[in-house]
């Protein structure tokens, strides 16, 4: 009897079917008869036994099939399955970190580790890149296979690996010899893998049951990859939000029906039943879906990694998180706000963590989807300014925007907050803080500074994979998985914000200022800034072309991410020519771009200088970040939602400064929603709590609205024309400051 969810055929209809498939799989290789060689012996014996071999009445059991399809192919296994194969060394360097991590914190345990389904040893031998086998007391490969274990016993022993036990056992009942007289089951398994075995195993329910019983409760970690495919989504049909446990791949009917019935045929098993009791049984703490290239544009097998844990290793964590957060509850059941007392943590990735878990959980909906990328790669806020008159201590709660995170990051150097919480309703804003902090964590200065100094580094996957992925969540490793490349060549020349340093270099490059652009960027001292500044690149920043580009509203909000409401407050204020003249002609004779005035030395040049750069990228800024196991950055909590809805789920006197950046620019006068924000603004303050905000416009219309509210407003800076710059970036008019006075 087939597993539940396999679809079922006639013995006629399975040797059509077999025939015609696999005889086009093998004609859309393109390659001739005559041109076959000894080199292509592997792949023909391969495409004999998989594809071709004329169809036979299934054996008995499992083991008897197993044993009669790999007995003829058993020697060029390996060489056949490395295209077909795609993503096991992903699984097991994902394992492998988040192990280390583990055993970090508890380094005198037993290891041991499990690979079911692991045939020739081939995990084994990659594993070792990644984790010496010879730090584990235990390895043990089972199988039920004999021919492929046979191809183990010879490789095991050249490796010459006497902690390596081979066992030819069902995966439903295995044994490990050890559970007699040294550990129980339950203990001491700290690793168990199934590299595509589980789609080939047809009681898969007792495997996973009995995978859950082997592992350590509190510390092991179970990897899978394998092929798969969905049904039709739940959450579209029902108009449901999407939980985000890492499964974003869909698939066409035709890719349901085709690569299911493909499979099928040899005994291997896609049906979605399968991936979903194994997140079900276990908590998901990464995973990721890729499409190998067995055949290049023409045969692209849809696979999986995933990474996870037993349900019981995080209870603990997930009350700390929200008690330490103080969150009753945001963005968990439809963006509403639920009180803690009622909160049941849904069964969901984000929960399970194997480093700090600074992410806070969240479903994913219709708004999150709208945002591919994030829109700023950095925060155009000057953070000196705000330390001016933030006056934080340790003993301070902050709320703030994400955007890219460095006024946060400077926050938690200068004062060290007890808790810092960001909220931004664009999920990749918090996957970009999240990379930062996962960074500054796992990872040495100079491989930092690389990464978000330079903005690139030639290992960013290796460094993803192999440090930082143990202290990210499961949907901030899909986004930086999926965009591997973004450090390729320029990071800061990314996202929405990346097209405004893009397009200026270009201007530049198209007035012949390229190079006056590197002398303003050199200039020692602010006397030759200011003469380059008039001489050359004033007048094509200030050239009608460019002035006209800047007031575009599509290129406002694409490039330079000004909302329309923002651009009417700046328009109401002056034209856009007035704007730029104030924003720019005093910073050339103020603040000095090598040595400090870092925000337009980014624009220009498209990377930080070890000279110029924000605090969290200076050597000590990011040692003191690092200092005592990161302690500094374990205030952090990231919100993946509106203002609004985490002002509500906070509790009352619960912050002592908020700082809305130009948040407010963003609404229409008279909107309900800025006195609601307001509102709960003076909920959450203590007496003498602050809130503070930049607007693009001299005197916001909102700041009415705060008076009213019973705050009392102080102005902090605001321009007054081209003569004077209220800080290094004087891109904004005004900065205001409301006080809970009562």
């Amino acid at each position: 009897m087939k597993p539940p969810g396999q679809l079922q055929f006639s013995l006629f209809e399975y040797m059509t079917l077999h025939i015609a498939v696999r005889a086009a799989l093998l004609g859309a290789c393109g390659v001739p008869v005559w041109v076959l060689s000894r080199r292509f012996r592997p792949q023909l014996r391969f495409m004999w036994y998989a594809m071709l071999q004329p169809w036979r009445a299934a054996k008995t059991g499992q083991k008897e099939r197993l044993d009669d399809f790999y007995n003829g192919q058993a020697e060029i296994y390996d060489a056949t399955r490395d295209r077909l194969t795609q993503g096991r060394e992903s699984m097991l360097s994902l394992c492998a970190s988040h192990l280390r991590v583990l055993n970090a914190s508890s380094p005198k345990r037993r290891l041991v580790w499990v690979d079911i389904g692991g045939g020739t040893g081939s995990n084994i031998e990659l594993m070792d890149k990644y984790f010496p086998i010879s730090s584990f007391d235990a390895v043990y490969l089972i199988d039920l296979c004999e021919p492929l274990l046979e191809v183990a016993r010879r490789r095991f022993a050249t490796r010459g690996w006497e902690n390596v036990t081979i066992l030819c056992q069902d995966a439903q009942s295995f044994e490990l010899p050890e559970w007699s007289d040294v550990i129980q089951v339950g203990e001491g398994v700290d690793l168990i893998t199934l590299s595509y075995s589980l789609s080939m195993m047809d009681g898969f329910h007792c495997v996973l049951d009995r995978v859950h019983q082997s592992l350590s409760p509190q510390n092991s970690i179970l990897g899978v990859v394998d092929f798969y495919t969905n049904e039709e989504p739940h959450y579209r049909r029902k108009n449901f939000e999407k939980p985000a446990d890492g499964s974003k791949q869909e698939f066409t009917w035709f890719s349901r029906w085709f690569w299911r019935i493909f499979f099928d045929l040899d005994h291997v098993c896609l049906s979605p039943h399968r991936r979903s009791y194994l997140q079900h049984k276990f908590g998901t703490v990464k995973c990721y879906e890729e499409r190998n290239t067995y055949i290049p544009f023409l045969v692209q097998i849809p696979y999986y990694v995933w990474i996870g844990r037993p349900r019981s290793c995080d209870v603990s964590k997930i009350s700390q998180s929200l008690k330490d957060s103080e969150v009753k509850g945001t963005n968990l059941v439809s963006n509403k706000a639920t009180s803690l007392g009622t909160f049941a943590p849904p069964l969901n990735h984000y929960y399970y963590h194997v480093g700090t878990p600074w992410r806070m959980p969240y479903y994913d909906n219709q708004v999150h989807e709208q945002f591919r990328t994030y829109i700023y790669s950095f925060t155009w806020e000057d953070p000196e300014e705000d330390m001016r008159h933030l006056d934080l201590t340790a003993d301070d709660s902050v709320l703030a925007i994400t955007s890219g995170g460095d006024s946060v990051l400077h926050y938690a150097i200068s004062a060290g907050p007890a808790r810092i919480h960001c909220v931004d309703m664009n999920p990749c804003q918090g996957h970009l803080v999240e990379l930062k902090l996962a960074a500054i964590h796992a990872l040495e200065y100079d491989e930092f500074f690389a990464m978000f100094g330079e903005g690139r580094h030639p290992d960013f996957r290796n460094l993803l994979d192999t440090k930082i992925a143990p202290h990210i969540s499961a949907a901030a490793y899909e986004f930086w998985r999926t965009n591997d490349d973004a450090f390729s060549s320029a990071f800061y020349l990314r996202g929405y914000s990346g097209w405004a340093i893009y397009l200026m270099g270009l201007v530049f490059k198209l007035a012949g200022a390229s190079q006056h652009v590197k002398d303003l960027c050199n200039a020692e001292n602010l006397q030759e800034q200011e003469r380059i500044w008039w001489t050359h690149l004033r007048p094509v920043m200030l050239n009608p072309v460019v002035v006209a580009l800047l007031k575009h509203p599509t290129f406002c909000w694409n490039a330079l991410g000004v909302p329309l409401n923002q651009r009417k407050m700046l328009l109401d204020d002056g034209g856009v020519y007035e704007y730029v003249r104030d924003s720019l002609d005093p910073l050339a004779s103020t603040y000095l771009l090598k040595t400090g005035a870092y925000f337009y030395l980014l624009g220009l040049l498209g990377h930080y200088t070890h000279e110029s750069c924000p605090a969290y990228l200076t050597r000590s800024g990011f040692a003191q970040l690092k200092a005592n196991s990161s302690k500094a950055i374990n205030a952090f909590r990231l919100h993946t939602d509106s203002l609004l809805n985490v002002f509500q789920s906070l509790p009352d006197k619960s912050l002592t400064r908020v700082i809305v950046m130009d948040h407010l620019d963003w609404f229409a006068p008279g909107s309900a929603d800025v006195d609601a924000e307001i509102e709960n603004l003076f909920r959450l303050l203590d007496v003498g709590g602050s809130v503070f905000w930049r607007s693009a416009a001299r005197t916001p219309w909102y700041n009415a609205n705060f008076a009213a509210a019973g705050f009392q407003l102080t102005a902090l800076g605001v321009r007054t024309g081209p003569e004077i710059a209220i800080d290094r970036v004087n891109m904004y008019a005004s900065f205001f400051k409301a006080t809970k006075i009562k």
